[in-house]
């Protein structure tokens, strides 16, 4: 399976089910203490492939490559059938290098480079994004075939990660003149894109976008234009215990109303979705500090210093504004202690957790964190010399055989696995096996 049958000698194949906190307590009592590391559950991003499959059969994902770019994750959705979502030169450089077709990657970057465009159209990568009549000049220097997607601000007012104040123009002002723009310059805009903000918490937005999406299309056609692709981008939940049904309700409803006619493509940008579960990540206290009240001399607060901060795992804190949430290992019980939790480096802001409630932790002890797959390893530095974490991956041996299975199938595909026609056939594979 390109990549994974390469890479087979570091991938753990089980006979049952991948049991993540029985490998992580057989693993610490194996591994050295020194460096933190994850253990990556290929049979969740299989699950929830099937589950996006189940509940919005009409919305082909595109993954967002800069979520979590690890070989592994590409190679896998590659296999599912899931298209991508590509920022810039390298992450379509590195999905070609999969064998994924071109037509396969929207480049979703609205502002994209000179080069990164020039790298596109050599590579027949054609679907992309824009919102302001700037980029629309730069396209037509050097990508004047390709298929443009007019990315709209829509932004819910609940999300983890909002996007409007960068990206998108506004759908009744601005749209309607970067339509007209680029019909003038005679480049074919073929659909419309949105994005709600990352970590989406406002879901009925979807069906406000949608609608103004509608209204862009009946506009586009008095210009001469016939879209055939709505993009409704990424904000999905991803971890443990969250679930789709409520967005994938709201979004087939509007489908439903505003875009009856199956001939229009319909795909989306998923990323914290299906990776976020994925990945456990596990560290160590490396080091301990008791502060004392200088009047009473009892304990104030105890301070932990993990062997991963926000310079490596942790910058989701930062990038992504995540919420750790730590799990004991061993079955620490008793007095809580108001607790600060750090990074190893050397700078003040490398916090993990500023309070928190924690029995009295010794060095060497292990400390878990669950739904560490998005935005977490890509953006990891090795800053103050500290090691990156390794990533051990596990899959059952049933959906290893079906990930071997479809991927064949992907590659010899004469229509490409983003359309209506090719992508059923992988989801029934996957429905049945996962």
């Amino acid at each position: 399976m390109k990549f994974l049958e390469n890479e087979s000698d570091k991938i753990e194949i089980v006979d049952g089910p991948v049991d993540v906190p029985a490998i992580i307590d057989s693993m610490v009592e194996q591994l050295p203490t020194d460096n933190p590391f994850y253990v990556m559950d290929i049979g969740d991003i299989v699950r929830k492939h099937q589950q996006w499959i189940e509940k919005m059969p009409r919305v082909v994902p595109h993954y967002a490559v800069k979520c979590n770019d690890t070989d592994i994750v590409c190679a896998t959705l590659a296999a599912l059938g899931a298209s991508f979502d590509c920022a810039s030169k390298g992450e379509i450089a590195k999905i070609l290098s999969l064998g994924v077709a071109p037509e396969r990657i929207i480049f979703a970057n609205p502002m994209k480079p000179a080069s990164h465009l020039r790298y596109a159209n050599s590579n027949a990568v054609k679907t992309m994004t824009y919102d302001s009549d700037t980029e629309l000049h730069k396209i037509k220097q050097y990508c004047p075939d390709a298929k443009l997607v007019i990315r709209i601000r829509c932004e819910a007012e609940k999300a983890q990660c909002p996007l409007g104040k960068k990206f998108g123009c506004d759908p009744v002002e601005e749209a309607p003149r970067l339509i007209k723009i680029a019909r003038s310059l005679g480049l074919e805009v073929v659909g419309v894109s949105f994005h709600v903000g990352s970590g989406c918490a406002d879901f009925p937005i979807y069906y406000k976008a949608i609608s103004y999406a509608r209204d862009l299309f009946a506009y586009a056609a008095q210009l001469g234009y016939t879209f055939n692709l709505l993009d409704i981008g990424g904000g999905f939940p991803g971890d443990t215990g969250t679930s789709i049904d409520e967005v994938a309700m709201i979004v087939n409803a509007a489908l439903d109303t505003y875009f009856p006619d199956k001939s229009v493509r319909v795909i989306s940008e998923p990323g914290r979705y299906y990776v976020s579960s994925a990945f456990t990540l596990v560290t160590n206290v490396q080091s301990k500090r008791v502060c004392l009240n200088a009047k009473t001399g009892t304990i104030d607060r105890m301070m932990y210093y993990l062997n991963d901060g926000v310079y490596a795992s942790f910058n989701c804190v930062l990038y992504d504004h995540q919420v750790p949430r730590p799990k004991l290992i061993g079955g620490q019980n008793g007095k809580l202690y108001k607790s600060t939790i750090w990074g190893p480096t050397c700078d003040a802001l490398d916090q993990l957790i500023e309070t928190i409630a924690l029995p009295e932790l010794q060095i060497d002890d292990w400390v878990v964190f669950e739904n560490m797959g998005a935005y977490t390893i890509p953006v990891a530095s090795p800053f103050n010399g500290f090691e990156l974490p390794k990533v051990y991956c596990y899959i059952s041996k049933r959906h290893w055989e079906m990930l071997e299975s479809l991927f064949p199938q992907q590659n010899e595909c004469s229509l490409t696995a983003s359309c209506n026609e090719c992508m059923p056939n992988s989801y029934e594979s996957v429905a049945a096996c996962a």
